[in-house]
This record gives C-alpha cells, structure tokens and sequence, in this order.
C-alpha cells in the first residue's frame, strides 16, 4: 500500500500549518486497524490538507493514495475517506467568471488552479467509486452514489449504474442515498434532466416503499419543481403517516422487508417484489436498452450498529457526536433529511411550505415535530406569509416533556417578536411554570438560552414582567433579556426601580459599557426621568475604555427625557466641544431636547456636516433630522450631502432634509435611487416617508415602488449565509413603515 509515498518530498509541499511532512503519517493512520487513530489521522487531514475547505500542494499529492484506500476492501473507515475525496474534488469552477478575470500572478489564481486540478485529479480516478456502489461495508455504500454523481465524468454510465444498484440495495438509507445522486446529476447535466425527472416523477408513484417515494418527490423539487403533483403536501403527509404506521420496520418494508417496492405480491402473498414489477413489464421512462435485470429484493434483519467511535479529542469527533444526539431517538432521521430537501426545493412555494409545516407539527413523532420547528426557522426568515397558525402550532410545543423540542420552539420563536403573538399563551404558561425563567435550559449537556421569556418580552407581553423583575436581581442577567425591555413599552414601567438600582451599582470601570448599555438603552425608551441621577453618574464617571459608546448610551437616555431632565444641561452642554463627533452629535440632540433651543447646537452641528468625515456627517444628519423644522438654516449642508458617495449618508442627508423641510421633493429621487441601490435602506426611508403622511400628496412617485415591497414575498434583508434574530422584525416593520405611507390599515 502507498507506493511512491516516500518519493514524494513532503517537506517542500505545505498546508494550512506549514511544511506538510506530517502528511505521510495521516495517510498511514487512514489505514490503520486502530478506530482511535484512523479518528485522528482523519481529523489531522480535514485540519491541515483540507483545512476548511481548502486545497493546497499537499492536498493534490494526498490524492492517489486516497484513491487507493478507498479500493482497499481491508481498510476500515473508508467511507469517510470517499467523503474527504468528494470534499477535495467537488469544487466546480466554471460558472465562477471572477475567476478567469484573475491574474496569474495572483495569490487567488494558485488557490483557483488548486482546486481546479484536485477537480480533475479525483474525476481522472473516479472509476474506482464505480466497484463501490455495493461495497459490504455500509458506509461506503452510503458515501460512493454522491461521489459518483459529482465526480465521475460519465453521468449517463453512472445514471445506470445508480439506477440498477436501486434494484438490489436492501438498506434504505442506502437506497435514498442513490435517489438523491440521481437528483444531482439531473442538476449537474441539464442534456438529462428531463429523462431523469421523468424517472423520478415514476418512482415517486409506482415505488411501494414510502420512503423511495418521498425521496423521489424530494429530488424531483430539486430538479423539475414543476413536475410535482398539484397534491404534493396531501402525498407527503400520507407518505410520512404510512412510515409511522405501527409494525412497520425502521428498515424499510412492512416486518423488516425493505425491498425496493416493498409490500405484499400478487395476491396478497408476501412474495417478495421489484422497482420495475415483471407482471406489469414496466419499460418506463429513463430507461435504455441495457436494463438491468429485475433482481428481487429479499427482506433483511436490522442492521447491526457501527463500530463505536473513540473518545478522541478531535474535531471530527464532537460534530458527529452533535450530530448523533440531535437524532437521537429518531428511528428515522433520514425522513428528515428528505423533508428538508424537499422544503429547500419548494423554496417560494410558501403556502405549500406552511401546509407541510403545518401536517409536520401535528405529527405524533416528537423528533418530526423538532424538525419542523428548525424548519421554520429558513422559511419564515426567508419569506414573508401568513404564519398565525405556524407560531400557534409552534408554541403548543412548549408543553412538550421532550426537552430538546421545547427548547427549539423557544429559540425559534424568540426571533419573531410581535408576530410571536399567537404563541404568547403557550409562552406565559411556560414562563410561568418555570421556577427561574432567566437562566439557560440545559439540552443534551450543552446550555441554551432563556427563549421562552425573551420571546415573551420581544412580543411586548406584560406577562413577561415579573420573571424579568427577578432577573434583574440575579447577579449577571442575560444581556438579551435586557435589551428586549423596550419591547414591552409601557408595560415595562414597574421594571424602572430595578433597573434605576442596578444601573447605580455598577462600577465606574471598563465593563461599564457591555454593562450600562441596554440598561440605559431600556430607561430611555420607558422614558424614566427619574433615573437621571443615575445616568448622569454614568455619564460624569464614563471610563476611557469605550467611552464615547458610553456617553453616546447616557445622552440618548437625556435625550429621551426632554425638558424634564434640565439638570443635565450643563453636563451636556460640556460635550458639544469633544473630540469624537458621535458624541457632540448625541449631545446636540440632548441639549436641544431639553432646552428646546436648536440656535444653540446647529452652528456646531452645521460644521460637522461640512467635514469631510462620512462618518461624523451621518451623525450630524440624524441630529439636525431630530430638530426638524426648527433645523432649517442646515438645509444648504444636507442638500450639499446629497451628492456624496456614501449611500448611506445620502440617505441620512435626504430623509433629515425631508424632515427639516416638510418636504420630500428635493431628496425624493435621492432617497428613491438609494432604496434600488441596497435594499437594507428601505426601513430608514420607509419611516421617512411614513412621517410625512400618505405619499400620494407628497411623494406620489415613492407609491409604486411602495406597493412593490408590499408585493414582494421574499424579505428585502435576506442575506445568504448571514442571519441576525432582529431581520424577521426588522423586515416586518418595513412592510408596516410602507402601509402607513401608503395609507394602508395595517393587518
């Protein structure tokens, strides 16, 4: 085994940490009879040559020796090692144009060439996944039909090859393993899409295992949504209520049989059956002339578990084990898979998405109704519809035993904040029941977070303000609980003495910050003037260490208690002259809060708008925008910031016009333009044009654009890769911003 591995100067080839010497050894613990050290070797690999994702010199070479493990039938673990190949070898470039723009001599053009020629490497040897595809060991067999359908350079050879091992595999995971390689060559290749999609249409009707024909349906929305029964959501519930039926095998069939059909034969005899059924002579279509033979399919007794993995400190090791347990009691978490494929691939669909949804969360299987959950986490995050009946549903988990449901019905529904509503019962209950809501459940040895209350305070619910009163007596409360008190508005008025008392007692140091903020972020927005005396303190006693984000929290608070808080003045008035400008800018817009005198601030605010700081000109902007009319002498500066670069400042410049003016006229095609330019402006400008009442008297060509975001299904601040929990709220109240300047009731 490995010949040529010591003519190979592993030394001057590297990786992610440097010289690749070490290399060799990885390769030989891949093949070692000890589980321990092929854990290791396989973590040492996925760490340095494959470090997240990437492929370097050392890669490359590792290539022909993983190739030749992976034919070795003696070495164990070699599953794994077909994963780590179609890890390395599954890159595809060529839709990528950036890349051909790259010069030669750049350091992404190496990483590019990298990737392509590991690409090219393990498709040159993929011929070695074809002797795979009924490998004795499990797990490669569960490994080899991805590879093939991403690696191998003839489809259609592979396309038969998948399709004839579906007549004879008896595991079914396996089995759903083929179905989903067929689903990716129908994506790769679109010459076979059709003919492929027309397979699947077949098989998600004619195979007697409900759980080939979910997989079918699944790989079908992938590829040819369109191809998909009218009753898609009535079938797969069917479907999933038939795979819970009681008697029925993990395995697959009815009493353990898990044929590819499945089910009784003619007669009702239990002769075993086929996919293509020798008395109906099925020639369907997909099918060429070199069918294979309709092997039968024999029932088999459970499968025996793995061998056990060893408590080795890697990295591999904790994301299988994570894994393990978030499935654990589910007799078949691959149901899940395919459910969440099929949810991928329905994508805008989204009254079809809440029906499956919906059959999912009444389902008596406790791990379906978790799954569900999760689910809804992309679809509501990613499409806006009518989710009453879902959060309703969703919060009904919370009277779960099962504590890992509960916890994902908590966690999902604490980033929905007022459309949590539907649920707030089942929340109160909870928090009710639980004898210290503020502190994380503990799931599966790992802490969570306390959902229930911070979905109770996001949905403003003034139940949630006796369990937050006894937060703020634990010795650290939890930061998110915190800055979710503005939620309650004024039913967060019995919280002030508490917090008054808590702000108080902090010490005057560099945690002040992490420490104050949502603190005086919540007095503030319950507008406490009564907790002046402590924020004053903060605000004479802030730290050097984040000291403008300190000063900048204190005199929002000042600014929010208007003319009450007059004893401030002088403190604030200090603050005009420092150095920072988001601190003057704050500290304009305290001092004229409370002293109601804009001459005062708007020489000084004037001057920042002229400066050539981006920065400071926004803050600027949002200070002279809070003064309104009363701001009118800055209107030259804004208008003269209409034209810078920043879009942001545009914006900011545009809607403080808008405001200082009465007027959207002149900022008008500014603010419109910018709203087209970078969709994460629509909410300041929504509020803008909200302000200034309906846009058909004002602002008439803001209208169409308006009711276009109202159409819209999809939310303006989806980002692939990057979610925040405010973006469902946040998306939500740009839909009301534009209702109110449309002058449409809200719903």
């Amino acid at each position: 085994m490995f010949t040529g591995i010591d003519e190979v100067d592993w030394a001057s080839l590297g990786h992610a940490y440097g010289p690749a010497d070490d290399v060799p050894a990885l390769l030989h613990g891949l093949a070692s009879d000890d589980p321990a050290e092929r854990e290791r070797a396989l973590d040492g690999m996925y760490g340095t040559v494959h470090h997240q994702g990437d492929v370097y010199d050392s890669t490359l070479a590792c290539i022909p020796f993983l190739l030749e493990l992976v034919a070795r039938p003696d070495v164990q673990d070699r599953g794994c090692v077909v994963e780590l190949l179609a890890s390395i070898g599954g890159i595809d470039l060529s839709g990528d144009d950036e890349l051909q723009e790259l010069d030669p001599e750049d350091e992404e053009f190496e990483d590019a060439a990298n990737y392509a020629m590991a690409a090219a490497a393990v498709a040159a040897g993929a011929d070695v996944f074809l002797a795979l595809v009924g490998d004795e060991d499990r797990e490669v067999r569960l490994a080899v039909p991805g590879a093939l359908a991403s690696l191998h350079g003839d489809p259609v050879r592979v396309l038969d090859l998948l399709r004839e091992r579906l007549t004879v595999e008896q595991d079914t995971e396996v089995r759903l393993a083929l179905v989903e390689a067929v689903g990716r060559i129908a994506l790769r290749y679109e010459s076979l899409r059709e003919e492929t999609a027309a397979w699947l249409s077949w098989l998600s009707g004619a195979a007697q295992d409900p759980a080939l024909r979910l997989a079918a349906l699944a790989q079908l929305a992938r590829c040819a949504p369109g191809r998909l029964p009218r009753d898609v959501v009535p079938t797969v519930t069917g479907l999933l209520a038939e795979l819970r039926r009681p008697g029925r095998a993990p395995g697959g069939g009815p009493g353990g049989g898990s044929g590819t059909g499945g089910g009784a034969g003619p007669g009702g005899s239990n002769a075993p059956s086929t996919l293509w059924d020798s008395a109906n002579s099925w020639t369907g279509p997909g099918m060429r002339e070199a069918q294979a033979p309709a092997n039968p399919v024999h029932s088999v007794p459970p499968v025996e578990p793995a061998e056990s993995r060893p408590a080795a400190p890697t990295l591999v090791g904790p994301v299988r084990e994570a894994r393990e347990e978030q499935r654990a009691g589910c007799g078949a978490a691959w149901a899940d898979d395919l459910l969440r494929t099929l949810h991928g691939a329905l994508d805008d669909r989204v009254d079809d998405r809440i029906a499956l949804i919906t059959a999912q969360l009444r389902s008596p299987d406790s791990a379906q109704r978790t799954d569900a959950v999760w689910m809804c986490g992309s679809l509501v995050r990613t499409w806006r519809g009518a989710y009453e009946g879902v959060v309703r549903l969703v919060g009904a988990q919370l009277r779960d035993p099962e504590p890992r449901l509960r916890a994902a019905a908590a966690s999902w529904l604490e980033g929905l904040f007022s459309l949590a509503a539907p649920a707030a019962d089942d929340l109160a209950a909870r928090v009710a029941a639980d004898p210290a809501p503020w502190a994380p459940e503990w799931v599966g040895g790992r802490p969570g977070t306390a959902s229930a209350l911070l979905a109770l305070t996001r949905a403003g619910d003034a139940r949630a303000v006796p369990a937050l009163a006894r937060a703020l007596e634990q010795p650290e409360p939890d930061g998110r609980l915190l800055y979710a008190i503005p939620c309650l508005a004024e039913a967060g008025g019995p919280l002030v003495p508490l917090l008054r008392r808590r702000l108080g007692a902090l010490p005057l140091d560099d945690e002040l910050g992490e420490q104050a903020g949502p603190l005086l972020l919540a007095l503030a927005k319950l507008r406490a003037v009564e907790a002046l005396p402590e924020v004053l303190r903060v605000l004479r006693g802030a730290p050097a260490f984040r000291r403008e984000w300190v000063l900048e929290s204190a005199l929002r608070a000042v600014a929010a208690f208007g003319p009450a808080a007059r004893e401030a003045a002088a403190d604030v008035r200090v603050l005009l002259d420092d150095a920072s400008a988001g601190t003057v800018t704050a500290a304009a817009r305290a001092l004229w809060a409370v002293e109601g005198d804009a001459g005062a601030v708007l020489p000084r605010l004037r001057a920042l708008l002229r400066a050539p700081d981006a920065h400071g000109r926004r803050s600027a902007a949002w200070a002279v925008g809070a003064f309104g009319g009363s701001a009118g002498a800055a209107a030259p500066e804004l208008r003269a910031c209409l034209t810078a670069p920043d879009v942001w400042l545009r914006v900011d410049a545009g809607t403080a016009l808008c405001r200082v003016s009465g007027d959207p006229g002149e900022a008008l095609p500014v603010l419109l333009a910018a709203w087209r330019e970078n969709r994460h402006t629509r909410v300041e400008i929504a509020e803008c044009l909200a302000e200034l009442g309906p846009v058909g008297r004002l602002a008439p060509e803001a209208a169409p654009l308006l009711r276009g975001e109202l159409a819209r299904t999809r939310r303006h601040n989806v980002s692939a890769g990057v979610t925040g929990d405010h973006d469902v709220h946040e998306d939500e109240r740009l839909l009301s911003l534009c209702r109110r300047a449309l002058g449409v009731p809200a719903e």
